[in-house]
Order: structure tokens, then C-alpha cells, then sequence
């Protein structure tokens, strides 16, 4: 799978940060209802402390479309370890990003903003005024200066991060980068860099981003001096008398020359070097390469400030995934909350856990914290663990039941069981399943026969699975088929511990949940009487 750049991603629109979008199920790690359901919105939140904004859309972008490729992560680890353990390299990145910072909105307004014309006012961040000189100055320089400042960088070790500073570095050596360096020279052939014109012989205008040119105006007069000289009148005798005459003349010239020559430069050189800019693979790649090294800073003050213990995961190969957490705690909810609770979870021979407990007791929380240190895992991050071992997954799912979204004739049963379809079609022995409930919209005996041939089919296909579920009658089933592991949250005096525990519960606590939210009998019948 061919991950598109982040500047391939904004064409034609100005950058956003969450551009990428899932792919389609069975194409990539997550599809479109796993990213939803897993909330990798609030993961990106919790995740992002990029300075930039190609930084953010790389971090945005890696927790979409996740990578399976185990040493490709384990590299990216290996440089997170490097970085750790090499202070000044890191200092060095640091002050990069943060000259990066405040060139990088002048080098998009120069790729995707809007000319207002000579005379208009810019209210957006996307709009530019006048001809564009200042910004195709300001916005050159971005790149330029990130190429300059990795110079006084020393080679890394780590393979991950030493491609990243050499993609860097080796913008130097394409054409765009001589562009943007100058001079831009404008021939019948089309723009051309002084690399570009080394052997040819031909006439060019050469382009310099600024409305004054002397050359032209030595030549206008010069040109002007040459009509005095050869045809002399009055007119070009200067004297206090004749200003006035000549100024009707002057005047109008100058005020030809600034559209004149501005339009030209903004129509023949400006826009047609934004868009070769735009389009240039080695741009988009150094951009991306810029993108990379600020995910890698990222993810290492994400560590730092998390408030839990956090680490980087092991990676193991493996014929089917398998996962082994201590004192896992979940991403987003633990951040800054040093109370969190955390959780063991082991995964390795047994292929199926079934979770059972009441309403609000944790039985979500805890699969969304597997799923989404699983993501966390597959970027490369840091994980919320005291340790965590596990294999990469080819596909993550995650199926709730979304009634906002039943098929025509279908119905709630009909529009759960294709979804449900389309993950076990879709998944490998490598792949993590959560199923949040199954065979909702039937009856008992019908739920019954129907989730029980889905588990055993994705338990006879291998991957991990995680049900959640109040049918304690479903687990009780399984367990006498001696097939997966029963664990249920628990509760003391009445609350729940976010603990999971094994075991198989056999309450759902709702008359708790509704006295909670104060619809409870009571509630109704107290209602029902203050009505009357």
C-alpha cells in the first residue's frame, strides 16, 4: 500500500492538518468504522504536541492509515531511542521545528493562496495582496532554510531517522530547490533554474521577485533620453516651467508600469513556480521528511508529559496476534490523570476473550484501551503500560451497533451482521476483532444461534477477538466448549473498580444506571403522581 504525501493529499485546497481519511475495509489497518468507533480523533488529541503543521497532518495521517510493516516500526523506535539518548541531536530538531514554525503558513499562502488583485485588502489567513512578491520571498525560504540548518546536523545512527535528514539534504541537489534559490529565469522553453540553464544559449528574461526593476527602468530611460536626444523639443528641457507637461507624461507611464510589470511577474512567474512547487515529488517528499521528524519530537513530549508510566512496546513476530499489557491504562482518558486505573490483559494462545459486566462498569473503556494502544503500537508511539508485548496487526475492527446507519429492508439485524460479514471476510490470523455486542434486533433464541456460529467462525479463522457482552447465556456456552477466556469488570458496594477480573457476570445493574440518570420506577412513579 502507497501512502500518499501530505502535499499530495492538499492539492487544490488549503492545508488542513486531518486531511488523510481511512481506507476501505479490508484495504488498510483501519477502515472508515474502526476509526469512528476507536475515537482515533480523540487519540490524535491526546497524541499531537507537533509544533508544525506538516508535523500534525504526519501524526494525523499516521494514526489513519497505521503501518503493519514490523521493521519498518522498529526502526522508527530505534530512532525515538536515539533521540532519547542523544541530547544535542535532539536540541538541534528542536530549534529546526521551531524556525520551521514561523516560515511554514508564508510557504502555503505561496502554494495555495488566493490573489485578491493591485488593490485588494487580505481578511484570511489564504488571501494575497498585491502581486505576491513578499510572499514568494518569505515562502522559499522555508525549505531553503530547513536544508541549511540539517547541514550542521551529524549523521544519526538509526536507518529511520538518517533517511529522513538525508531526503532533507538531498533537496538541495533537485531543480525545485534551484528554483526557489534563484535565479528564475523565463525563456520560450518554458521556467527555468540556473541548473536548468547551465549549457543553454537562448534569450531569458531572468525573474526576481521584487517590483522594482532597475534594468527596466534604466532601459525606460534610457529610451526616454534617446527621444529627447534625437527628436528635442521643449518637452525635455527640464525646468520648473515644464514639469507640469512633462509630469502628464511621466505619470501615466508609471502608472502603467506597476500592473504591467506586477502581472507579468505574478502571471508568467509567480503562480507557474507555485504550481510547479505544488506539484514537484521531491517538494512534497522533503515536506513530508520535515512532517516525519516533527512526529518523532511529538510522540517523545507526548511520553514526557503523560502523567502514567508509558513505553515503547516490543514487537514480536507471530503466526497470529497476539497482545500481553501490564497495567495498561487507556490513552485518552489517563492522560494528566495519574488515578487511572490500569489493567493486565494477555492475549497469546487463547484467541477469544468474552466480557461481560454491568452498564458503565468499564467493559468499552477497557477494549478501546487494546484498541488503541494497538494504533499507538503501529505508529510507532510510546504506549500507556508498565510493559507491553505484542504483534502487529494486519486489520484492527471495532463493531458497534450504528442505527443511525440500517440499510433500507434490512434492518437493524440485517445492516449489523453485513458489517459483521465484511470484518470476517476482511480479517487474518493477524488481525484484532472487538465485537461490541452481536445479533442485536432479534429474538433470544435467534441471537443465540447466530452470534454463536460468528464466534466460532472468527475463532476458527485465528485473530484475536474481544466480544462485549450482557449474554451471560452466550459465555456460559463457550465456556463449556472450553473455547475462550471469561472476564468480567468488577464491582464493589455497588461501584465499579474498572478492574477486569476473570469470571462471568451475571447482572447488568440497570436499575443503578437508571437511578443514576433518574428514570428509575421510583422516578417514574414520583413523575406519574406530581402529573396529577
Amino acid at each position: 500500500m502507497t501512502i500518499k504525501t501530505i502535499l499530495q493529499g492538499w492539492q487544490d485546497a488549503w492545508p488542513t492538518i486531518k486531511s488523510t481519511k481511512p481506507l476501505e475495509t479490508g484495504v488498510g489497518v483501519l477502515d472508515e468504522s474502526a476509526f469512528n468507533t476507536i475515537e482515533v480523533d480523540k487519540l490524535f488529541e491526546a497524541v499531537n504536541q507537533a509544533s508544525t503543521t506538516i508535523g500534525q497532518a504526519t501524526i494525523y495521517r499516521s494514526l489513519t492509515q497505521p503501518l503493519a510493516d514490523l521493521e519498518a516500526l522498529k526502526a522508527k523506535q530505534e530512532a525515538l531511542t536515539e533521540l532519547r539518548n542523544n541530547p544535542e541531536l535532539r536540541a538541534i530538531i528542536e530549534r529546526i521545528l521551531a524556525s520551521a514554525v514561523t516560515q511554514e503558513k508564508s510557504f502555503y499562502l505561496l502554494l495555495f493562496g488566493e490573489f485578491l488583485g493591485s488593490f485588494g485588502t487580505a481578511r484570511q489567513e489564504h488571501e494575497i495582496e498585491g502581486f505576491g512578491y513578499s510572499q514568494y520571498r518569505r515562502g522559499t525560504r522555508f525549505l531553503l532554510d530547513v536544508v541549511d540548518e540539517l547541514y550542521t546536523i551529524t549523521v544519526p545512527e538509526n536507518s529511520y531517522l538518517k533517511a529522513i535528514i538525508e531526503k532533507i539534504k538531498g533537496f538541495a541537489d533537485t531543480n525545485a530547490y534551484s528554483l526557489m534559490e534563484g535565479p528564475v529565469y523565463i525563456s520560450e522553453s518554458g521556467i527555468q533554474s540556473k541548473q536548468q540553464r547551465k549549457n543553454s544559449l537562448s534569450p531569458a528574461i531572468i525573474f526576481k521577485p521584487r517590483l522594482l526593476k532597475p534594468l527596466l527602468l534604466a532601459l525606460l530611460a534610457g529610451g526616454l533620453w534617446s527621444i529627447g536626444h534625437f527628436f528635442p523639443t521643449d518637452f525635455f528641457n527640464i525646468s520648473i516651467e515644464v514639469l507640469p507637461t512633462a509630469s502628464l507624461f511621466i505619470v501615466p507611464i508609471l502608472l502603467a508600469y506597476y500592473p504591467i510589470v506586477g502581472g507579468f511577474d505574478r502571471d508568467s512567474c509567480i503562480i507557474p513556480l507555485r504550481n510547479i512547487f505544488r506539484n514537484a515529488p521531491e517538494v512534497a517528499e522533503t515536506l513530508d521528511a520535515l512532517g516525519q521528524l516533527d512526529e518523532l519530537m511529538a510522540f517523545i513530549k507526548f511520553a514526557d508529559g503523560f502523567a502514567n508510566p508509558v513505553v515503547l512496546p516490543e514487537l514480536v513476530e507471530a503466526d497470529h496476534h497476539r497482545i500481553a499489557l501490564v497495567d495498561a491504562k487507556n490513552p485518552v482518558l489517563a492522560q494528566g490523570n495519574p488515578d487511572y486505573v490500569g489493567n493486565e490483559f494477555i492475549l497469546e494462545d487463547d484467541k477469544l476473550v468474552l466480557v461481560t459486566g454491568p452498564n458503565s462498569g468499564g467493559k468499552t473503556a477497557f477494549c478501546k484501551t487494546v484498541t488503541q494502544i494497538q494504533v499507538l503500537a503501529q505508529i510507532g508511539c510510546y504506549v500507556p503500560a508498565a510493559s507491553a508485548t505484542l504483534t502487529v496487526a494486519d486489520r484492527i475492527f471495532y463493531q458497534v451497533s450504528e442505527v443511525s446507519h440500517l440499510n433500507d429492508g434490512e434492518g437493524r439485524f440485517g445492516t449489523e451482521l453485513k458489517r459483521t460479514k465484511d470484518i470476517f471476510l476482511a480479517t487474518t490470523p493477524k488481525s484484532l476483532v472487538v465485537l461490541d455486542e452481536l445479533s442485536e434486533g432479534t429474538t433470544f433464541e435467534e441471537k443465540m444461534e447466530s452470534s454463536t456460529n460468528v464466534l466460532e467462525g472468527f475463532y476458527r479463522k485465528g485473530n484475536s477477538t474481544l466480544l462485549i457482552t450482557h449474554n451471560h447465556q452466550l459465555v456460559d456456552l463457550f465456556v463449556k466448549k472450553r473455547i475462550g477466556l471469561p472476564r468480567q469488570v468488577e464491582f464493589a458496594n455497588d461501584l465499579p473498580t474498572y478492574k477486569l477480573i476473570a469470571g462471568i457476570s451475571r447482572v447488568s445493574h440497570a436499575d443503578r444506571v437508571a437511578k443514576k440518570i433518574g428514570f428509575s420506577k421510583e422516578d417514574i412513579d414520583n413523575y406519574l403522581a406530581d402529573s396529577k
